[in-house]
């Protein structure tokens, strides 16, 4: 399996399948629940389209394979390119612009300081890492990193626009998740569940207060967490309810469409939630999992698939 084009097209597909229904509502997506690619709706754009949440991912993988490593300056000027010129994205220009993305792209022109670039106060755990992260992890999962390895690149690469310590333990837990998936044995529950364990084994040992780790404690045991009904899953930009809402996708359905499906069925942030989704699904289910007829409406799907078989490693 190509895990790069399997994960990354997952974070697309995930994103686009979204789209559409970006802050509605639960109630109000019940009303026309999304059951494949379709147009229009939030942002009136045709069927396939993908927002911040891809064009974001595709900067950090363009950055990656071109360099061949993780160039914190490098990365944040493709960020430029797509706030300014519209680069990494599906008609030429940027939208759906979250405002701690945006922020940490005014500071970086500014100052010209990448890894001072990102907001740190806890009101900006907004899901605009969490979103984007994939490139990294699968960089670090390729080059064989040890954990404390790849969790200072995701943690920087995160930082670069959301610095704050929970937003970061997001990031590292979903690379724990993402490692498990690729290189555990059994059900995709069990290896989410491997992955997890490892990742609060790790943070308990890595900070010196738990207090930011424990607003992940539901994810501790998917079991009872699956279990929860859904009106007490929270499908906000809240970079914790984001974590939540997709683990909870994946581990109460058995196929990529279904997981996907439940996931942007949500409501609210339906892309990022899907994207995050999305990318996990893929990389267990593999990329032909993906219904054909999603990928044939993804808006420069040629494009993105060389992104992810061309160029370095």
């Amino acid at each position: 399996m190509n895990k790069w084009k399997s994960g990354i097209m997952g974070v697309v597909i995930g994103d686009a399948l979204g789209c559409p229904v970006q802050f509605e509502s639960r109630e109000e997506v019940s009303k026309h629940p999304v059951t494949g690619m379709r147009g229009f709706g939030t942002f009136n754009l045709p069927a396939g389209s993908w927002t911040d949440d891809s064009s974001l991912t595709l900067a950090l993988l363009e950055s990656i394979r071109r360099t061949g490593t993780i160039d914190y300056k490098d990365i944040m000027d493709n960020f430029v390119k797509w706030l300014d010129d519209g680069a990494f994205t599906p008609y030429g220009y940027s939208y759906d612009i979250g405002r701690g993305t945006i922020n940490a792209i005014h500071r970086y022109k500014r100052y010209h300081k990448p890894l001072k670039a990102g907001n740190i106060d806890e009101r900006s755990n907004g899901n605009g890492s969490l979103m984007r992260i994939m490139p990294a992890v699968l960089y670090c999962i390729q080059h064989h990193l040890s954990d404390s390895e790849a969790i200072d690149i995701i943690h920087k690469v995160g930082s670069l626009t959301h610095a704050h310590i929970r937003s970061n333990i997001a990031c590292g837990l979903y690379y724990f998740m993402t490692s498990a998936i690729l290189n555990e044995e059994g059900s995709l529950t069990n290896r989410l569940q491997a992955g997890l364990d490892k990742g609060f084994a790790f943070y308990e040992a890595y900070l010196a207060d738990h207090e930011n780790l424990e607003y992940y404690d539901r994810l501790r045991n998917l079991d009872s967490f699956g279990d929860l009904p859904e009106d007490s899953i929270r499908s906000t930009g809240y970079v914790v309810d984001t974590l939540e809402s997709a683990v909870w996708s994946l581990v109460n359905t058995d196929s990529f469409a279904d997981a996907l499906l439940k996931a942007v069925n949500l409501g609210y942030d339906t892309d990022t939630v899907g994207a995050v989704c999305g990318g996990l699904a893929a990389l267990y289910y593999g990329y032909d999992a993906i219904p054909q007829d999603w990928l044939a409406a993804l808006q420069r799907l040629d494009w993105i698939e060389s992104l992810c078989t061309d160029g370095n490693v």
